[in-house]
């Protein structure tokens, strides 16, 4: 199948667009850090989504990791210091994060998270905002955000409660523990696992069964399946925000980061 690479010139590098038959693909595209998603990669994924939305003939969209370790190891945090550090920069920072996460949950078109490798933090909430999820046997999932004391956001919170239940998401969340891929699928983490010799022809299947179906019909259900798991306006989330703001604020975000940098456990204290 012929690849027509597009936006080479409109977002960076390290998000690579392209266009395979009925499927548009969006490849992070950073395998020395394991893909891990840099503020450029957060601010062109709208762009990159938009771009193939423009064209009829895609039907769906996949996204997937450069390299064979990683689909995304989680955010950059070379970056922390920089971007998500202090309260404007964290506010910046999320405000990016956040668009970028929406675009793709409220997408129009059917998602499909193609994962190998590393699938951690931000990367497991992009592949939750994706409508189908299929890994390879090799490849591993967490939510580390309470190892680096920062604040995780009420709609990622919300992404992973819809998707596996308020008892595993607690489980997940608290723990941060590391799971492989069958202990993942039997946490309703994913839909499919598949040897890593035939995860392509897994998404490719995957592909043809959805590129078949009619468009407006996916489109609507889609639509409605999203807002049926809709926040409630009860939700305050002004104070959810307030308490993820308190996490970037504390000593433990803090030292969070200098640990990480220092390949060292962190010493919390809950400051």
């Amino acid at each position: 199948m012929t690849s027509e690479r597009i936006l080479q010139d409109r977002i960076t590098e390290n998000l690579v667009v392209e266009k395979r038959g009925p499927a548009g693909w969006i490849t992070f595209n950073d395998p020395g850090r394991h893909n891990a998603v840099s503020y450029a990669m957060w601010e062109g994924l709208p762009i990159a989504l938009q771009a193939l939305a423009e064209d009829p003939a895609i039907r769906l969209v996949v996204l997937t990791g450069a390299g064979e370790r990683a689909f995304v190891s989680g955010a950059n945090i070379s970056q922390f210091d920089t971007l998500r550090a202090g309260e404007d920069a964290v506010q910046a920072y999320e405000k990016v994060a956040e668009a970028a996460q929406l675009a793709l949950y409220d997408y129009d078109k059917p998602t499909v998270a193609r994962i190998k490798g590393y699938c951690i933090g931000g990367g497991l909430n992009i592949a939750l905002c994706c409508d189908v999820r299929i890994a390879s046997d090799d490849s591993s999932f967490a939510i580390p955000a309470g190892k680096l004391g920062l604040g995780y956001r009420m709609t990622a919170i919300r992404n992973l409660v819809t998707t596996v239940g308020p008892a595993r998401a607690l489980e997940i969340f608290l723990t941060a523990a590391r799971y492989t891929a069958a202990e993942a699928e039997a946490r309703g983490l994913l839909h499919q696992v598949v040897g890593a010799a035939d995860l392509d022809a897994a998404v490719q299947d995957s592909i043809a069964k959805i590129g078949a179906n009619a468009p407006l019909t996916l489109h609507a259900g889609k639509k409605m399946i999203r807002q049926m798991q809709q926040l409630g306006p009860e939700v305050d989330l002004q104070a959810m925000n307030r308490l993820v703001m308190a996490c970037f604020e504390s000593n433990d975000y803090r030292e969070g980061r200098k640990a990480f940098a220092e390949k060292r456990a962190p010493v919390f204290t809950g400051t």
